[in-house]
C-alpha cells in the first residue's frame, strides 16, 4: 500500500530553509515515510522547476557519481530553468560513491541549485561525510508518526486541545492503546489487518534491523546482535547497564558500546542522560534506553503484540511524543531509589512521571524533586479516573 501524502509536522520545519542556500538533508530509518514527505514538499511547497531522483534507480545513480556538472547539464535537458531556482530532490544520497564531494560542489558552485536530500542512516552518512559540511547543510530527523499524526493517518479529526471532553477522551484512549501496540510506522498504522500489521512489520525488521543495519555496521557476531535487539527490545524504558549486558551476552563491553551507537544512529535506540545538579545523592552515570517504536519494541521483545499495554510501553510512549517536541529531555534517579520518569527543559522545567493507570501515581518523588529544583510538576496516565493529564494534553502544553 503507497502511503498517502499526508503532510508530517516536520515539514513546517522544512519548509523554513527552502530558500537558503544550505543542502537540507533529512534522516531517518526505512518506511518512516521520508520519500512521502519529501514528495508532499514537491506537490506542495516546491512544485515548479523541481526535480526528484531516486538513487535507487542504477541510471541516476550513475549520472550522480558522475559529478555536479553532468548533474546540471541533465537537468537543463529535462526542462530546467536556468534563471530560476532550481529545486533538486534525491533520495537516499548515502548511495553516492562520495556525497561529500557532491554536495560541497553543488553548495559552492552551482548556487541556483537547492539540494534536498534523504538518507536512511546518521551513521553511513557519517561515514561517507568524510570532510566536514559545516555551513553547506541543515539536517533534520524523521521519526515514526507521532500520535497526531497516527489521527491524521487514520482519518481522525481531533482538535488535540486542553479541553477535557469526556466523550472524545474516551474515544482517544482507545486509539493511543492501538498506536502503542503497533508502533506508528506508517504501512502499519494504515494496514487494518493485524496479521499484515505482524508481516509488515516483521519484515522492517528481518531486512532494516537485522540486515541493512548489521551490513553496516559490518557486524559478523550476527547471533549476539540479535540477542541484544531482543535484549534491549525487554528493556525500553529502564536504565542501561553495559556491564550487565556485557555479562548477558557473553561479549564484551567495548562490542556493547559500538552497537549501541549503531543502533541509535540508525534511529532504533534512544539514550537519555540523568538529569542532576551535582548533589552527591543522585546517579549520574548510566543513561535510560527507549526504542523509537512500540510495535518494533513488541515483536522483538514478545514477538507478538500484547493485548494489553504493559507499563514500559506506556512509558515508551510518552517519551516517543516528548523527544518529537525537540525538548531537552532527562530522567532523574537518586540513591535512595526516589526516580521521576522525564525532566524536560521547556520554558520552564518539568518534572514529569507517567503510569498507565492514573491510581497508581506515587507523588512523593515528584515533591521531593520540586521541593529542591523549582519546577512545574506533571502526572501523564491513559486508564483510570483522570488524575492527571492524558499525553496529548501534555503535548499540546509543552508545545
Amino acid at each position: 500500500m503507497e502511503p498517502p501524502l499526508i503532510k508530517r509536522k516536520l515539514i513546517e520545519k522544512i519548509v523554513k530553509y527552502t530558500n537558503s542556500k544550505e543542502a537540507l538533508v533529512i534522516h531517518g530509518a526505512r518506511q518512516v515515510g521520508k520519500t512521502s514527505l519529501m514528495k508532499y514538499l514537491l506537490k506542495n511547497y516546491i512544485s515548479q522547476n523541481a526535480f526528484y531522483f531516486d538513487l535507487e534507480l542504477p541510471g541516476l545513480l550513475e549520472l550522480c557519481n558522475q559529478g555536479p556538472e553532468s548533474v546540471y547539464q541533465y537537468l537543463l535537458q529535462k526542462g530546467a530553468r536556468e534563471n530560476q531556482r532550481i529545486f533538486l530532490v534525491i533520495d537516499e544520497i548515502q548511495y553516492l560513491d562520495n556525497p561529500t564531494n557532491f554536495i560541497k560542489i553543488l553548495c559552492d558552485h552551482y548556487s541556483s541549485i537547492k539540494l534536498i536530500v534523504s538518507g536512511s542512516s546518521t551513521f553511513e552518512i557519517k561515514k561517507k561525510f568524510k570532510d566536514s559540511l559545516v555551513g553547506r547543510i541543515l539536517t533534520f530527523e524523521l521519526y515514526p508518526l507521532s500520535f497526531e499524526e497516527f489521527l491524521l493517518f487514520k482519518e481522525k479529526k481531533y482538535k488535540l486541545t486542553k479541553e477535557n471532553v469526556k466523550a472524545i477522551n474516551d474515544e482517544l484512549i482507545l486509539l493511543a492503546e492501538e498506536y502503542i501496540r503497533f508502533g506508528g510506522y506508517p504501512r502499519i498504522v494504515l494496514e487494518h489487518s493485524e496479521e499484515k500489521k505482524y508481516t509488515f512489520l516483521s519484515q522492517i525488521i528481518n531486512t532494516y534491523l537485522r540486515k541493512d543495519i548489521r551490513d553496516i555496521g559490518k557486524i559478523r557476531d550476527i547471533s549476539s546482535f540479535n540477542k541484544l535487539l531482543e535484549l534491549l527490545a525487554s528493556q525500553s524504558g529502564q536504565i542501561l547497564n553495559i556491564l550487565e549486558i556485557s555479562n548477558t551476552l557473553k561479549i564484551n563491553r567495548e562490542t556493547v558500546s559500538l552497537y549501541l551507537e549503531l543502533l541509535e544512529n540508525t534511529f532504533i535506540i534512544k539514550r537519555i542522560s540523568p538529569f542532576h545538579k551535582n548533589l552527591r545523592s543522585e546517579l549520574s552515570k548510566n543513561p535510560k534506553i527507549f526504542f523509537l517504536d512500540t510495535g518494533l519494541m513488541h515483536l522483538l521483545w514478545l514477538k507478538e503484540f500484547p493485548k494489553v499495554i504493559l507499563g514500559n510501553a506506556f512509558e515508551t510512549f510518552v517519551f516517543l511524543e516528548l523527544m518529537k517536541l525537540n525538548r531537552e529531555i532527562h530522567f532523574w534517579r537518586t540513591t535512595n531509589k526516589q526516580e521521576i520518569d522525564f525532566i524536560v527543559k521547556n520554558k520552564e522545567l518539568y518534572a514529569i512521571e507517567s503510569k498507565y493507570n492514573f491510581h497508581n501515581i506515587n507523588k512523593k518523588s515528584l515533591i521531593f524533586f520540586s521541593e529542591t529544583y523549582p519546577c512545574k510538576m506533571r502526572v501523564v496516565g491513559l486508564k483510570g479516573e483522570q488524575a492527571g493529564k492524558y499525553v496529548w494534553e501534555l503535548v499540546k502544553e509543552l508545545e
